[in-house]
């Protein structure tokens, strides 16, 4: 059976109600810094195995947490920090690599390897997207999918209905 997996960054001292509900099914949860609050990182605790690292916006609170993280879930072998430019050394057999800090969605398989992006789903910049990745991962085989959480949700909202209901 699949294991799923949620990918978060850069929640700013917000966990969403919205984001929270998808991340109570999963598995495990990936967060890519910039979490601001350790509160956070208790409450994601009691939902499933929590991977973090350290961002530039984590002070004094996290200093016991990793700049870097490598670990494997199933077969698929993972390497995660919070700012690409600091991937400075050998990814080895990393199949997916995850990262933060930019606040916008990416994806893009580059030498083999897929770099991952889940944006932000904390306070709203800009105009910026909140969102979120759902993963997947069978033995050695992964796919995922792009959550765009809705910024303000409307009391009447039907997909905001659907989602409280089903956490989906």
């Amino acid at each position: 059976m699949a294991k799923k997996i949620g990918i978060i960054s850069d929640t700013h001292g917000l966990l969403r109600q919205q984001v929270a509900d998808i991340l109570k099914d999963c598995d495990c949860i990936f967060h890519g810094g910039d979490i601001n609050k350790q509160e956070i990182l208790d409450e994601l605790g009691t939902m499933g195995s929590l991977y973090a690292v350290r961002g530039n916006n984590d002070k004094e609170w996290a200093e016991g947490l990793a700049k870097t993280l490598k670990f494997t879930i199933e077969g698929v072998h993972f390497f995660m920090v919070h700012n690409k430019k600091d991937v400075s050394w050998e990814l080895g057999d990393t199949d997916v690599v995850i990262f933060g800090h930019s606040h916008k969605y990416f994806e893009k398989e580059i030498d083999g390897r897929m770099w991952l992006n889940p944006g932000s789903c904390g306070p709203r910049r800009f105009d910026q997207e909140i969102t979120m990745i759902l993963m997947y991962v069978d033995g050695t085989e992964y796919r995922f999918e792009k959550v765009i959480i809705d910024p303000e949700p409307k009391k009447g909202d039907v997909r905001w209905k659907k989602n409280q209901e089903t956490g989906k």
